[in-house]
């Protein structure tokens, strides 16, 4: 399952990844990539009120069915972080995912990797920095 974690604090605002991205669906605001969070598909008020059902879950990233949308925009105004636009068809755009893709643009053009793909990198650090913590502190227990 996919899953796009941003890291704030390593973020430049270089914008690289609203550059990139197809569905112009990521913003930098004050250093905060801010896009979709792709919610639980029990929770996800877009998905809940699209009177088509044109947004659906694909492995963790919750999709909007671009042939199936009639462009009322309910689902633009149901997102609590602002994360679905219309384009200038009256379709509605949000980040995807890049579902037909391995890695999102937005992280592989990330320079600092504000963007991750997915939290098992951030435990994998986290993880790491604990093993590291607890070395020092056996060495110090040593003496």
């Amino acid at each position: 399952m996919k899953e796009l974690i941003s890291k704030p604090e390593l973020c430049d605002e270089c914008s690289r990844c609203e550059r990139e991205c197809p569905q112009n669906a990521i913003r930098i605001i004050s250093g905060v990539p801010v896009h979709c969070l792709h919610c639980a598909k029990d929770r996800a008020p877009c998905m809940t009120i699209c009177p088509e059902n044109a947004i659906v879950e694909n492995d963790g990233a919750i999709i909007i069915m671009e042939d199936q949308c009639i462009g009322c925009g309910l689902c633009r105004d149901s997102c609590p972080i602002g994360a679905i636009h219309m384009d200038e068809l009256g379709i509605a755009k949000k980040c995807n995912l890049c579902i037909d893709r391995d890695i999102p643009l937005c992280v592989i053009t990330c320079p600092k990797e504000a963007l991750k793909i997915d939290s098992e990198d951030i435990l994998t650090q986290k993880r790491d920095k604990i093993a590291e913590e607890l070395q020092k502190v056996k060495m110090i227990l040593k003496y």
